[in-house]
């Protein structure tokens, strides 16, 4: 019988964090089951940094609904299995500190884990169940790419500030007659970019499943120039690559194994530049970065996030541990964290765009992408 069970929030920030952790805890009290933010991720578990959540009048877990960020906190490189530690003369080594974690959840007397996360929060779930754990995940992240699942939280209120975004740019392209290129995240999938382009009225949306012919994307422009549209709307997804190029890096940080080291970014910057020596318009970039992130979350995510944290709570009471919340057909249902990681199946292994990995990524005979060509939306090919 659940007795105590904890929360974290891993991976990067997303509107809908809150949401979910409010309904996680709203119904475990229901059933007299006490609820506690792990703080800062799976570095929480690490440093035993537990705190208290209700909903009581002066609840930590009251009124955050519609707040953005996470009340608990997150990380982006706490992989638990290869952990970054900076010794007393300055070297860096790596340990496996699960053990160590296990040992806290224990001596703390956890019943479940709640992990809420991407690809790589699920993957260390993942391990830590394979290590007697109970874990229950909840699919977060902007970038829409959690495998086994039709949608994560977060992704609809990047989409919509993606979108708001690009009806701005319009006014500002069709003013002056420029190229107006937004550059949005979305890692190696291209789900921001493609609905935002629909949602917006793109004329051309770039995304990492299919490389781009930039004298095409020149090509499309030069054709709405015929036909009297001295201007043009570019999405550009962050991981976007040319045909027979490579993907734009920012920068490589060195946190180890286990978690994604690449910062993408900057494609947007070179795309603006080719296309306006192509076509002699003007062209200029937005990058708009952190912005998808942050702020109070959508209707739909608020909804969405509610029946995911509802759901979770429910299969930790039916003592259904290792899944998956998802939403598959349109309706809430688990999965097997194993079906998560597909082929990423060793200990600590690499999560992100690798061979190994099981990244939901946009296909061809998605209904997107067939609405967006359909639209007369170019696609780079």
């Amino acid at each position: 019988m659940l007795r105590k069970v904890g929360i974290l929030a891993n991976g990067g920030d997303v509107s809908g964090f809150n949401a979910v952790i409010r309904a996680i805890v709203k119904t475990a009290e229901h059933h007299g089951i006490e609820c506690y933010g792990i703080m800062d991720g799976y570095n929480g578990l690490l440093k035993k940094d537990f705190e208290r959540l209700t909903t009581s009048q002066d609840g930590e877990a009251t009124g955050i609904l519609p707040k953005g960020g996470s009340i608990i906190g997150s990380s982006t490189n706490s992989n638990l299995f290869n952990y970054k530690i900076e010794k007393e003369d300055g070297t860096i080594e790596y340990k496996d500190m699960s053990d160590k974690a296990i040992e806290n959840i224990k001596e703390f007397g956890f019943d479940c884990i709640f992990t809420l996360g991407g690809d790589g929060t699920q993957k260390s779930a993942r391990d830590f169940s394979t290590k007697g754990v109970k874990v229950i995940g909840v699919p977060k992240t902007i970038d829409n790419d959690v495998a086994c699942t039709e949608i994560t939280f977060g992704y609809n209120t990047a989409v919509s500030v993606a979108m708001e975004a690009l009806d701005r740019l319009h006014t500002t392209g069709e003013t002056h007659h420029r190229v107006m290129v937004l550059e949005v995240m979305g890692r190696y999938a291209g789900w921001i970019a493609l609905e935002a382009s629909i949602a917006g009225g793109a004329d051309i949306a770039l995304i990492p499943e299919i490389p781009y012919d930039i004298q095409k994307v020149a090509q499309k422009i030069e054709n709405r120039k015929k036909v009297g549209k001295n201007f043009s709307v570019v999405v550009v997804a962050e991981g976007a690559k040319p045909l027979g190029g490579e993907i734009t890096i920012k920068n490589k940080r060195d946190n180890g194994i286990g978690v994604d080291n690449t910062k993408l970014g900057g494609v947007g910057e070179i795309v603006a530049k080719q296309l306006e020596e192509l076509t002699g318009l003007e062209a200029r970039n937005t990058t708009l970065g952190y912005m998808q992130r942050g702020g109070t979350p959508t209707a739909f995510d608020r909804v969405l996030c509610s029946k995911y944290g509802t759901k979770a709570m429910e299969l930790a009471i039916q003592e259904k541990f290792g899944q998956l919340v998802v939403i598959k057909n349109g309706r809430l249902d688990s999965v097997s964290l194993e079906d998560v990681v597909g082929k990423n199946t060793k200990i600590g292994a690499v999560s992100g765009n690798t061979e190994e990995s099981n990244l939901r990524k946009v296909t061809m005979e998605d209904d997107l992408v067939k609405t967006a060509r359909n639209l007369g939306i170019n696609l780079g090919d």
